[in-house]
């Protein structure tokens, strides 16, 4: 294993379709004591039940958001559905400086965005084994109606399409989860040994 004392820290961009399992994959890291940073995203959307300020989003009015996309504070940011989403900068940039690695969860667009912004940044595709085991994921939630789900598919099917812009992919097959963190652990071991560009986008 890589001295983590001796390597600057990494950014990191997981990205794939919503129910392609990404926060799994940062929870079996966290249980696993691996150190890192989760990026918490701020959002103009209101707070479903059992969402924590601060802990699952920032949740912030229109105006809030619009400030910090006029202010460039934001890494990279969107709208979804009528609502605003983004990625604090100063976040980024102080969770660096405290040589932990950050994980940005976006995207395929946002992934891109960060990746033009901060050229040293680390882009990781988490694809589902295929869009039938996906549509079962999302449908066993029980969160959504046709309607969301149909959108969910495809916008999904569109993500797919992209996966080759990433630096990795990696398949979170059924019941492989941890698999899929050793093979994200090995490429992380593999990336802290090469030389990267500079995170241009984020000087402190």
């Amino acid at each position: 294993m890589t001295d983590l004392a001796s390597v600057a820290p990494l950014l990191v961009v997981l990205s794939g379709p919503s129910g392609a399992g990404k926060d799994a994959v940062l929870d079996e890291m966290a249980r696993r004591g691996h150190r890192f940073h989760r990026v918490v995203t701020c959002t103009t959307r209101a707070p479903r039940e059992n969402e924590r300020e601060g802990v699952d989003y920032f949740f912030v009015s229109d105006a809030e958001f619009d400030k910090l996309v006029a202010d460039d504070g934001l890494l990279e940011h969107a709208v979804v559905y009528g609502m605003g989403y983004g990625v604090p900068r100063q976040q980024v940039i102080d969770r660096l400086a405290e040589s932990l690695d950050v994980y940005v969860r976006t995207d395929v667009q946002g992934a891109s965005t960060i990746k033009r912004i901060a050229p040293g940044a680390l882009l990781v595709f988490i694809a589902p084994a295929s869009l039938d085991e996906l549509e079962q994921r999302i449908r066993a939630r029980g969160s959504d109606d046709e309607e969301h789900v149909q959108r969910r598919l495809k916008t999904a099917h569109d993500e797919m399409a992209r996966r080759a812009e990433f630096d990795y992919v990696i398949v979170n097959a059924p019941g492989r989860l941890e698999s899929t963190v050793d093979h994200l652990l090995e490429v992380l071991d593999v990336e802290r040994m090469k030389p990267r560009p500079p995170r241009a986008g984020l000087a402190g």
